[in-house]
């Protein structure tokens, strides 16, 4: 069961954001869209954290976190959206849905490493 669930339509970014973590001894998980990682949080009660994207097919990122906590109950799991989308409206829906952070894209790993560690134990 990995502790952190990287939830990215771009295969770039979640390649990128996934191997950092893993290389920095974090166990990791992957979904290409909100609707696989909602079915992967569903069978991985475990997971503590989630990193997700905003814009993406299938489910959006913010109607993900929103099912997380609403249809599955979790209110536990940590959730930080990366994205490019920065618009004030949007990080509302994001803080009201339970959202803990919101890093605008690019990623930087090192700057942001201690802060996952923590969410993630």
């Amino acid at each position: 069961m990995a502790k952190i669930l990287v939830v990215d339509d771009s295969s770039t970014v979640r390649d990128e954001v996934a191997g950092f973590l893993r290389n920095n001894g974090l166990d990791v998980d992957t979904a290409v869209d909100g609707k696989d990682g909602l079915n992967k949080l569903r069978s991985s009660p475990g997971t503590k954290l989630v990193i997700s994207d905003v814009n993406m097919p299938n489910m959006d990122g913010l109607t993900m976190v929103e099912k997380i906590r609403g249809e599955l109950g979790n209110t536990a799991v940590n959730v930080i959206m990366l994205t490019t989308e920065s618009s004030p409206a949007m990080k509302e829906r994001g803080k009201a849905a339970g959202v803990k952070g919101w890093i605008v894209k690019p990623f930087k790993g090192e700057a942001v490493l201690e802060t996952f560690r923590k969410l993630a134990s």
